[in-house]
């Protein structure tokens, strides 16, 4: 406590808020401050314009001082820029124009001094402190260096070679340009002009000697190379500019570099023009790789250790493509692609450098991979053209069977290689931690469909390829994941579709191997509905061979629903539950679409499928699967009365409509919350709509008019009561039948229309419920009921 205050003073000072509190406070009021500025610049505003309008006579507002949009260095920078392009454009119209109206010593005078004095310019410029004017000055100076070489070139040199005098003339000027920019070291525009006037000299006489493609790629990449080792060497600061110009050099030359030795190399035809432009290549790759060696940003130098890779592996692949047979160019470069990550073993390469090697590997090694792509798609689905024309026999081997539709791709061999080759890398990439997952998993992938091309690139026999590729899905069940086996098997299942016996033998033996494959935890979710799927495909191919009726083919696919059924009640909650009554479901779907033909097999299999669905509601998980069985019952009872061509339904569908309309009271009295559909729903369609079915055909009145009461009845109970089901039900078999009575009154309302009724044509004029009398359309071309004709 200070001395001299008293302690109730203390108490009543304010203590000092947090820093956290008091910046939300000091925030707030400089909020306050700034909408508070708003509204008086606003208010000023308005006071202005109000003293404008009203007051002529009112004193003037100060003048605002404008704010210069330029600072004065700028403008002085844009003028001088102006000032030394203008004087250049003047010394060129001069050399141009006035040159022939000058003797030699004049030429020479001229031109010389103005050289001169521009050159010297600067000196006194730099004292003085002036330094972007003596830039300026001294840019003039270096475009009338370049027009003293030209003038001397036309006045005194007209006999030599223009090429050759321009390497010459760019070797002379680089080294004058670089030897003022040392000698006025303060100026930072000499030296970059002597660098960039430094990359023609070589490509220049190598053009002017007449040389071969070779030497003028050879020359460019020199000239590139040079330019990287003084990029490299050259610190940044104070030659910023010039590290940077050496750098442009570099990539710009040595592109154009690589692209003529590439193209040398695609286009050579013997093994010593490949070998030439390899060397071109080799070269490049080394100043690449040395480059990124250098570089200090990452990011730059494994992207330029990529380049390197990559015109490292062009170089090794060349010669050789040249060398050896068609097709063998892709596995020749894939060689030397895996050799890369030899080179990356190596403890003395940078970080980045190895990074890059690593890409350009898989860079190779991918598009390799996508020119192997044409011989898996066709191997793999090949096969499927077997489904259009199944049985058409036994091919002559392997390659037949897999090219049904599509041509075989060439260089199936080295396709093959490829693949193999690239799994092998996979695998040993896998060894590391850090990639073992995806390595592994593409090695595996690779490797099976290597395995699975293989009997159609050697030509196996028909028989041998099958037995190879289920002694290979066989093997593929052991590994980490099923899909290749499920793959595999349906591969082999449709490349068994050739011929009657194999279909048969393989889907027997796929049938059985997934059935016992679903015994293990790990397999049974894809498993057992593939050995669902492989038996209903068994059951078709069955009774398709014993030239059985379709709907009579149905009965047998029905076991694979029943099978389903009683797999899925044993799995419980295990996950394949549900994959196995999807296939349960989808033989079913098959087995009524076989059935379809035939009404009578067609009630059968519905009767069928309503019991399997019955017997899957028992399970306390499957309750909802009392509605589609109450639904295939109806329907099974539906469509074996309509076979049956019975014209009083009523006889057999009542018997089942009461007991179920009681069953459905006595379960709503016991649970009220039991929904209508499901205690009358079942019971009141058993009877109504074969009934509405039979009033439809039913030429007689008294039918249609008890169905129409019985409906109203119902309708009218189910209003009574609230009843959804017997509401909608009743109410919609009571319209339907009413229109069917009043239809023909319709038609004779329609038919007594007056003539401005847009006309029709004669087909159309007739209803279908009154057959045309003599007279009509059908004899004469004009309808009686109509005015059309």
């Amino acid at each position: 406590m200070p001395r001299g205050v008293a302690r109730a003073t203390l108490r009543s000072m304010t203590p000092l808020p947090p820093p956290a509190e008091e910046l939300r406070l000091l925030d707030a009021e400089l909020w306050q401050l700034d909408a508070r500025r708003t509204q008086l610049l606003a208010r000023r505003a308005w006071l202005v314009a109000s003293l404008r309008s009203s007051s002529p006579a009112a004193p003037p507002l100060p003048p605002t001082v404008p704010r210069p949009e330029a600072s004065a260095p700028r403008v002085q920078n844009v003028l001088l820029l102006l000032g030394g392009i203008l004087l250049t454009v003047a010394a060129i119209a001069f050399t141009l124009v006035s040159w022939g109206h000058l003797g030699i010593t004049g030429r020479a005078l001229v031109l010389g001094t103005v050289t001169l004095a521009v050159l010297a310019a600067p000196l006194p410029l730099l004292r003085r402190g002036l330094r972007s004017t003596a830039e300026s000055v001294a840019g003039l100076g270096l475009a009338l260096t370049v027009l003293d070489a030209y003038a001397l070139h036309e006045a005194a040199l007209t006999g030599t070679d223009g090429t050759g005098y321009a390497a010459g003339a760019a070797a002379v000027l680089a080294g004058l340009w670089a030897a003022y920019g040392r000698g006025l070291g303060a100026l930072r525009l000499p030296l970059p002009a002597a660098l960039v006037a430094a990359q023609f000299p070589l490509v220049l006489w190598a053009v002017a000697a007449g040389a071969d493609p070779h030497a003028v790629a050879t020359a460019l990449l020199v000239t590139a190379g040079l330019d990287t080792v003084l990029a490299l060497v050259l610190p940044a600061g104070a030659v910023g500019a010039i590290r940077v110009t050496a750098t442009a050099g570099g990539y710009g030359l040595g592109g154009w570099g690589v692209l003529a030795a590439g193209w040398l190399s695609w286009t050579a035809t013997g093994p010593g023009a490949a070998a030439r432009a390899a060397v071109l290549l080799a070269f490049a790759a080394v100043i690449a790789l040395v480059a990124a060696a250098r570089l200090p940003e990452p990011g730059v130098a494994a992207g330029t250790a990529v380049a390197g890779g990559l015109l490292l592996v062009a170089a090794g692949g060349g010669p050789l493509r040249a060398a050896l047979p068609a097709g063998w160019a892709v596995p020749v470069h894939l060689a030397f692609g895996v050799a890369l990550l030899a080179a990356v073993r190596a403890d003395r390469l940078p970080e980045p450098v190895r990074q890059g090697l690593v890409r350009a590997a898989a860079a190779v090694q991918a598009l390799a991979l996508l020119w192997a792509v044409p011989l898996v798609v066709v191997t793999l689905l090949g096969p499927l053209g077997w489904a259009e024309r199944p049985w058409r026999g036994e091919p002559s081997d392997a390659r037949a069977a897999v090219t049904v539709h599509t041509p075989w791709p060439p260089y199936a061999g080295q396709a093959l290689l490829v693949l193999v080759a690239v799994a092998g890398v996979l695998f040993l990439a896998g060894r590391h931690e850090a990639r073992r997952p995806w390595a592994r998993t593409g090695a595996l992938v690779l490797a099976w469909a290597g395995c699975v091309a293989l009997p159609a690139v050697l030509g196996l026999p028909y028989v041998a390829a099958l037995a190879v590729l289920g002694a290979l899905t066989v093997a593929t069940v052991f590994l980490p994941t099923p899909w290749p086996a499920l793959a595999g098997s349906l591969h082999l299942a449709f490349l068994s579709l050739a011929t009657q016996s194999a279909t048969l033998t393989v889907l027997s033996a796929l049938t059985v191997s997934c059935a016992a494959a679903s015994r293990w935890p790990r397999l049974t979710p894809v498993a057992a509905p593939a050995a669902l799927g492989y038996a209903t495909a068994l059951a078709a191919a069955t009774g398709a061979a014993a030239g059985w009726q379709p709907s009579h083919t149905a009965l047998l696919v029905l076991c694979v629903p029943a099978a389903a059924a009683l797999t899925a009640a044993r799995l419980g909650a295990s996950p394949a539950t549900v994959p196995v009554e999807t296939a349960g479901a989808a033989a079913a779907l098959l087995a009524l679409g076989l059935a379809v033909t035939d009404a009578p097999m067609l009630a059968t299999v519905l009767a069928a499928c309503a019991t399997i669905a019955a017997g899957t509601a028992a399970r306390p998980d499957r309750r909802q699967a009392a509605y589609p069985a109450a639904a295939l019952f109806l329907l099974a009872a539906w469509v074996r009365l309509a076979a049956w061509d019975v014209t009083t339904p009523e006889a057999y569908t009542l018997p089942v409509t009461v007991p179920a309309l009681l069953v459905g009271a006595w379960r709503r009295h016991r649970d009220p919350l039991t929904r209508s559909w499901t205690a009358y729903g079942p019971g009141l369609a058993a009877t109504l709509v074969p009934s509405l079915a039979a009033a439809w055909r039913d030429p007689e009145w008294p039918r249609p008019l008890l169905l129409g009461a019985a409906a109203l009845l119902v309708t009218l109970l189910g209003a009574r009561h609230r009843l959804r089901a017997p509401l909608l039900l009743g109410g919609s078999v009571l319209v339907l039948d009413a229109l069917h009575e009043l239809a023909p009154y319709l038609v004779q309302v329609a038919d007594a229309l007056p003539r401005w009724v847009p006309p029709r044509s004669p087909e159309s004029c007739c209803s279908p419920w009154v057959r045309p009398t003599s007279g009509d359309c059908g004899t004469s071309g004009t309808c009686g009921r109509c005015w059309a004709g």
